[in-house]
């Protein structure tokens, strides 16, 4: 009988590539049946994968708890500065958004494209889609943050102000659940303000097909008209393809409308590459009426969405592209 690697050695058209090199890493490992063994490793990859896309999620979630940790460590030990200092969590602020912004970069590659749209000083009104999970307005935050030395106040749904362990970080990270006059009053404060409009509808009711739902919102641009602010709208690439969600189905749908709480289950965490990118802000105008403005802002959201992402969206695209690889984006 003629060898394994003597049949290798005879060229590839004697026997695959691929059977050849089993065969040497068996010859070389001083395994038998190593195929048996790849294809058993490949059955577990296969059986574990959806348990995999199932935590990753909650792996950010983990990451905020970590942050709120570290708040309270930072509370601790600063508690006798507090009455000699206005400023005792600039510095808690910036650790945070140095961490966030790093894992911005290594897990997602995550870019700003129009940080020059954002003043460096005075109010604005920052509108955003919001995706499964708003890692990227984290990670917005961090760069505004780091880059404008701006703290960006953001309109929070109520459900999360509800979350055990999160007042700290909301409270740091000036957070507020409304009303309508506090968000004026924020932006006449000279103040960055961010809303998605969309909320935790859009959150889990949109899908790779990128649509928006605000309904018949308008509450933010009475906000921007009663301040006198320009509104910047905001997209970001790729959000759907980091994060899905499955609050489209029909039952979870249901729950939502019922109890106002996002019982549904995610997945995702694919390291996707995300750019979040500012359209042209929208100066105040006291001609125009909050359902003109809510419209036309609603159509600028979409013309970022038309122009930099891919519909449907695709992950093994966004992947690839992620990773240097040519991939044509339509």
């Amino acid at each position: 009988m003629i060898d394994k690697n003597q049949t290798c050695a005879a060229g590839q058209d004697s026997m695959p590539y691929m059977i050849c090199l089993i065969h040497i890493l068996e010859e070389w490992f001083g395994v038998e049946q190593l195929e048996d063994y790849l294809n058993f490793v490949n059955y577990l990859l296969w059986v574990f994968t959806p348990l995999i896309l199932l935590i990753l999620p909650y792996f950010t979630i983990f990451l905020l708890y970590l942050t709120i940790i570290f708040l309270h460590i930072y509370k601790r030990k600063n508690v006798l500065k507090e009455a000699y200092s206005h400023n005792l969590w600039d510095g808690a602020r910036k650790t945070v958004a140095t961490l966030w912004d790093g894992h911005a970069a290594v897990w997602h590659g995550y870019e700003v494209h129009g940080m020059e749209k954002i003043p460096e000083e005075g109010p604005a009104l920052i509108i955003f889609y919001h995706g499964a999970i708003p890692i990227d307005f984290y990670y917005f935050m961090a760069k505004i943050f780091i880059h404008k030395g701006r703290t960006c106040r953001v309109v929070a749904d109520h459900f999360v102000f509800k979350i055990p362990g999160f007042s700290l970080l909301l409270d740091v990270f000036c957070a507020l659940h409304g009303p309508r006059e506090k968000c004026v009053e924020i932006l006449r404060s000279g103040h960055l303000l961010a809303i998605s409009p969309g909320g935790v509808r859009e959150a889990l009711i949109s899908d790779e097909t990128y649509s928006i739902i605000w309904g018949n919102r308008k509450g933010f641009a009475q906000v921007a008209i009663d301040a006198k602010v320009p509104i910047i709208p905001m997209f970001t690439q790729n959000i759907r393809e980091g994060f899905r969600s499955l609050g489209g189905t029909r039952l979870f749908r249901w729950l939502y409308e019922k109890f106002r709480y996002p019982f549904c289950p995610m997945y995702g965490g694919f390291p996707v590459k995300l750019r979040t990118y500012l359209g042209d802000p929208i100066p105040y105008d006291p001609k125009m009426t909050a359902e003109e403005l809510a419209e036309k802002t609603k159509n600028a959201v979409q013309a970022l969405i038309d122009k930099h992402q891919r519909i449907p969206g695709n992950i093994m695209s966004a992947l690839l592209e992620r990773f240097h690889k040519k991939q044509k984006i339509n």
